[in-house]
């Protein structure tokens, strides 16, 4: 069994992966934010926001509830962000 120390270390480790892909997903969502104003199409696309959360659900299994529930506060975060960029 590793030790306290040792798991704490992979946390910080993945926790640095996840602070990255975050950023990435992030800039990625002020990309759609300026087609969306160029466009006039609207932020929230509720089907597209299902098709992910439940696909991000089956790829999360045994956790899939609790990837779920993270996919739903990252896309929160995204449509803030988007309704700021517009907005401006």
């Amino acid at each position: 069994m590793r030790n306290l120390a040792e798991i704490r270390e992979d946390i910080n480790s993945i926790d640095e992966e996840l602070v990255e892909l975050f950023r990435r997903r992030m800039d990625c969502s002020r990309d759609i934010a300026a087609y969306k104003k160029t466009n006039n199409i609207p932020i929230l696309n509720s089907a597209r926001e299902d098709e992910i959360l439940d696909k991000v659900s089956a790829m999360g299994e045994p956790y899939g509830e609790y990837t779920r529930s993270l996919y739903v506060k990252i896309m929160e975060l995204s449509r803030e962000l988007q309704s700021k960029m517009i907005e401006e």
